[in-house]
């Protein structure tokens, strides 16, 4: 059922990078990178990745402070 998932993605051409791309958003919804974090682990510049959720109107949180070290810490 996953896999079915993963191929809807319709911005990749690679299953790879398609998978990639719902695992950085899982982890930027749950707080767990920020949004440059998240940008940089899809290779590309924020401001597109930015782009790329807002018109798939996909609403998350930025990171407060404590998130920010938290962060730090693990890389």
């Amino acid at each position: 059922m996953l896999e079915n998932l993963v191929r809807e993605v319709p911005l990749f051409k690679s299953l790879e990078k398609k998978q990639r791309f719902i695992e950085v958003m899982g982890a930027l919804s749950l707080r767990l990178v920020s949004l440059a974090r998240a940008a940089e682990m899809m290779d590309m510049e924020k401001e597109k990745f930015l782009n790329i959720l807002d018109n798939y109107g996909y609403e998350f949180s930025f990171l407060d402070q404590d998130d920010i070290e938290v962060e730090r810490e693990t890389h």
